[in-house]
Order: C-alpha cells, then structure tokens, then sequence
C-alpha cells in the first residue's frame, strides 16, 4: 500500500467520523435546548395511534352531560345544583364508591334559586366520597369551591382539574397538584386506593396520561339516563364515576394524543386510570437518549467509509426502520425514548456522509456535469447533481388577494366560421392584448383558459394594493384594450368585434405549485376564486361587462367613486346574495336594463 493510498483512506475516515461527530452533536445541542419539542411530542402521539385502542378500565366510567341529556331535561345550561344534588343522590344510592364531579361549583346560586346550594352541599355530605372540580386555588391549598368552606366536614375533597397544555393546546400530562391542590385525578385515585400518591410515581413534575384510545373508548351514560334512573346500578357499583360535561355548546372539548376532540371528563378519566396504574408511561433517562443520539450518527459514517453511497443510505434507512420498531416496542412495555433527534442525527449523518461522497469523487462528478451541460443550464445540472431525490413540490401558502376570470362573448360561433390557424392567430392577438394589461399591473396569470383566462392579484409577490391593480387592469381591459382589439378586427373584415365578461372577487385563497415532478403548475384554489369564476358567468345577459364583487370594493386601497352598483347576485355555492358593481361604459355600449338601473337607485339613495 503506497503512503499516498494511506493517506487517501486516512483521510477518508476522518471525514466521515467527523461527519458522524458533527450530525450527532448538532442532535445532542438541539436535544438539550428541546429545540424539536412539538414534533417530539407529537411522535408519541403517533405512538399512541400505532398502538392502538386498548381495553376500557373496569372500574371507571362516566357520565356525561351531552346533548340528548340537555334535550331530555328540557334545559339550558348551567344545571341547578337542585339536579347536580338529585344525580349524587342516584349514585350514591347505586353504590358509587368514588364520585368524581368535574363541575365546579364556586359562589352561590342566583336568589331565586338560592335554596339549591344546601341541597347540594346535602347530597355532596350524604354521598361522603366526592371529588370536586377546581379551576383556582389561594396557593395554600384553599379553593373557592362552596364559598371555600372546609369540604372535609362532608367527606369530600377539591381536586385541580386544569391540565397543563403543551404545544397546539393538547393534553398529554397530569401535574401532581397546584397551589397546594392534589389535581383531580390524583384526588380521585387516593379515594378509591384508599392511600396516597407519592409524588414520585409520576417520574418528574408531571407524569404522561396514557390514554386508552380515542373519544367514548371509557364506558359513558348519559346525565339523563343515569338521573332518571334508566341505568343498572351494577354500573356504577364499587366504581369511580366521573361526572361532567360533553355538549360542545358547554365547551369543554379537547385536544388529546388520540384525538382532536375528546370531552374534559374522558380526560379526567384517563388520567385517573394512569394514576391507578402507577404513570406506566415514563421517558427514559437522559444518558439513555443522549446514547441513541450519538450512535444514530455515528452508524452512517462507520458504514460509508467503506461502503459506496448506496449502501449507506440503504443501511441508514434500515436502521431508521429498526429503530422506529423498537421505539414503539419499548413505548408499548412503558418506555418512552425520544425519536425525532436521534433519527434527525440519522438522517443529518446520511446526508453529510452523501455529501463526502461525491467530494471525495469529485473528478466523477465534474465528467457528468460536463456531459449534463451540453443539454441543460449549469444550474439545472447543480439540482440534478444535489437534489436527485427531491419531488419538487412546492407547498401552498394561504394569501389575501383578488382574483379575476375573463371571458370572450360569442367567439365559439366565430370560431366555427373560419379557418383554425386563423382563430389561432386572432386569440392569441386577443390574449397578448389582456396579458399585456395583467402583467403591466402586476398581476399574476394563473392559466388561459380558451379565449380567456384567470388571473390574481396579491401573490406570489404581497401586494397591500391588490385589488386596486385588479380594477385598474379590468378599467385598462375595457376602456383600452378591447377597443384596440376590436378596432383591428373591424378593419381586418372580420366583423363589428367582441364583447367579454369579467369577474372579480377579493378574499382568501390558497397559492402554490401543484402537479408532479415532470410538471408543475402555479395555481389558485378555494371559495374566493370560485366565486370570482361564477361573477364573470353572471356578467351574460346582465348589460355589464365587468362584476366587481363588495368585498373587492372593500378592500380598495383608494377608493372609485365612478363605479355602478349592478344590485346583489345570486352565486352558486354561497348562502345569500353578493352585492355587486361594474364599471361605467360610455353610453353608446350601455346596455342596463330598467331593472338594474333601479337596483343601483335603490343602492345610492338616502336612507
């Protein structure tokens, strides 16, 4: 082996260890500053989903205050406390030997229904094992429940039933209590084990809630069922019952790993068989992670130095796979183990290993970008050499702007009467005279479509202006434009000239590059276009030219005082009419019926 062979493979080890250590540090500083935290997160909600739905607990159920409830009661919402008092009763009576009240019951009730509250405080003292909702405390372990009166005296205890959000307001942990406050849950698991929590079962300030599945995966009945009676008392029997409310008006919905919409009391009840089960479900230690880290960088670097670019992707792609199955293996069995920093290690490392790849076979590469360059720009040869595995798709934005469809009047009887390469030739001498009109304002055309086209104003580029560019260009299409156009096509003998149809709306719309990697397509999408395209049709037979919706008018930077109210259309797909307007034609092309004339009266005159 020559010294300059050594020193080639000497060289080559050193750049890939170094491109492992460097993808594994990059993880190790974003890990410690939880730079990737959301997606994290959101990795172990899909590790809930990749599980499954499991076995709903055997001794927890619920009752909820739903819709039918509110129905078969006759009432709106807030209950009075004489029925929350009669509910307590019933289960009491069944044999409830926990009963979890996620309602809170702060202050007195109104004068007239004053004698409410001792019933109550009755019923919360005769059931004697209740858990009552709490949303503040003092810092001192008081709560306003009951005008802060001691709930020991009747067997009964506040828990704090707010849980803390994480990012997207979604609900994955249970703190072990606030303000000196046990949280809910873990008040309404001390009653029924008959012993307390200690505060290191959670594994940390809060411990994970291991969800059981999705909404009404916890046995559930209705509030009116079970206070009417309707359900077996062996339902209840030697059970926690959570009590609360599931009616969206009562808004208490929420964002959980399982589901988007889960109801606050299927919350709690998850999070009270967690603490029965002893928090299952705890990260791993710190080192523990920091060690996936380190030797999910590592692994690509330690197999390209000795394997060619394909292999080491395989391999990284196959440890990736490995990896992500026994992150779930280890999650089912109640280990949690962060997967995005050391996958992201992975795949930094693969790229970094790719990269010193094709520097090391430079030569190799620079013979292709030659042979690429008789063909295609330098620049297209740079995509095709570093993003040979990108779709190239570009993601859509949301934008506010204004969106315009024209339309050419009776070229279809035109088009049949001459010669194809002639029609050809007079459409796109058309089309050249709108595009120049679009374009000269800033307007972005979006397609032809036939003799006609679809144009936004607003994007790509933001314009505060945008609907002022799309009623100046319409103004320039109109009164310049298409007399131009029609003054060439009457001396050319083709006949007297064209009139057109346009539409024009303002609103919100999604923007962005649709299609596939042999073609994309930059395109608009959403309500405002539709209505913008079903305007423009509207404009037939109306004696306008132009229909100019409200929200346009609106949105004007500088306002036109020169535009003609054309009355409120009906649109397909919109509920109501849309107000709408055109622009003035000079009198010999005014074409306004008497009834569009008295809808622009009516718009202007005094109130």
């Amino acid at each position: 082996m020559t010294t300059v062979t050594r020193t080639r493979r000497r060289f080559r080890t050193l750049l890939f260890l170094g491109v492992g250590v460097a993808a594994a540090a990059l993880a190790l500083v974003a890990y410690g500053l939880h730079a990737l935290r959301g997606t994290e997160l959101a990795s172990v909600d899909l590790r809930f989903e990749v599980r499954g739905t499991q076995a709903p607990p055997s001794n927890i159920v619920l009752v909820e205050l739903d819709d039918k409830s509110l129905n078969d009661l006759g009432v709106r919402p807030p209950l009075r406390r004489s029925v929350h008092a009669e509910l307590i009763d019933r289960l009491r009576r069944d044999g409830a030997k926990v009963i979890a009240y996620d309602f809170e019951f702060t202050g007195r009730s109104p004068q007239k229904f004053a004698e409410d509250d001792p019933k109550l405080i009755a019923a919360v003292d005769r059931a004697h094992n209740l858990i009552l909702a709490a949303t503040t405390t003092d810092r001192h372990g008081g709560t306003p429940v009951f005008g802060a009166i001691d709930l020991a005296q009747f067997g009964a205890r506040a828990g704090f039933s707010l849980l803390p959000p994480d990012p997207g307001a979604i609900l994955r942990r249970v703190q072990y209590q606030d303000g000196g406050v046990d949280s809910f849950s873990i008040a309404a698991a001390e009653r029924f084990l008959g012993r307390s929590i200690s505060p290191s079962a959670l594994g940390g300030r809060t411990g994970r809630i291991d969800y059981m599945g999705p909404e009404e995966t916890v046995r559930t009945v209705s509030f009116s069922d079970a206070l009417s009676g309707k359900v077996s008392p062996s339902f209840f029997r030697g059970k926690i019952v959570v009590v609360g409310a599931s009616a969206p008006a009562l808004q208490d919905i929420h964002a959980t790993p399982t589901t988007p919409t889960m109801p606050g009391p299927e919350v709690q009840a998850n999070a009270i068989a967690t603490a029965l089960a002893g928090f299952p479900l705890k990260p791993v230690s710190w080192w523990w992670n920091g060690l996936l880290v380190l030797v999910c960088g590592l692994l690509p670097a330690l197999v390209g130095m000795r394997a060619r670019p394909l292999p080491t992707v395989a391999a990284a792609l196959a440890s990736a796979a490995a990896f992500v199955v026994g992150a779930q293996g280890l999650f089912t069995h109640g280990h949690i183990v962060v997967v995005v920093y050391p996958l992201g290690a992975l795949v930094v490392s693969s790229v970094g290993c790719l990269g010193a790849h094709y520097v090391l076979e430079a030569f190799e590469r620079q013979r292709t970008r030659d042979i690429f360059s008789r063909f295609v720009p330098e620049q297209v040869v740079n995509q095709v050499l570093t993003k040979t595995d990108s779709h190239l798709r570009l993601g859509g934005v949301r934008v506010t702007g204004t969106c315009m469809f024209t339309d050419l009047r009776d070229s279809t009887t035109f088009a049949e009467s001459l010669p194809p390469e002639q029609v050809v030739d007079i459409v796109n001498r058309y089309l050249g005279e709108l595009t120049e009109a679009i374009l000269g304002h800033g307007g972005t055309l979006i397609s032809y479509l036939g003799d006609g086209f679809m144009a936004i104003f607003g994007a790509p580029i933001e314009q505060e202006d945008h609907a002022d560019r799309a009623l100046a260009a319409a103004r320039e299409i109109l009164e310049e434009r298409l007399p131009r156009f029609n003054a060439w096509f009457r001396e050319s003998g083709y006949g007297e000239g064209f009139r057109m149809g346009i539409g024009i709306n303002t609103g919100v719309f999604l923007a962005g590059n649709v299609g596939s990697e042999r073609r994309l397509e930059y395109t608009a999408m959403g309500d405002t276009v539709n209505t913008a395209s079903r305007l423009e049709g509207l404009t037939k037979g109306s004696g306008h030219s132009a229909f100019i919706a409200e929200s346009t008018c609106d949105a004007l930077v500088h306002q036109a005082n020169d535009l003609v109210f054309a009355g409120e259309q009906e649109v397909r797909g919109r509920e109501g009419k849309i107000k709408v307007w055109s622009l003035p034609a000079p009198q010999a092309e005014r074409a306004v019926e008497p009834a569009a004339e008295r809808a622009y009266g009516a718009a202007v005159a005094p109130a």
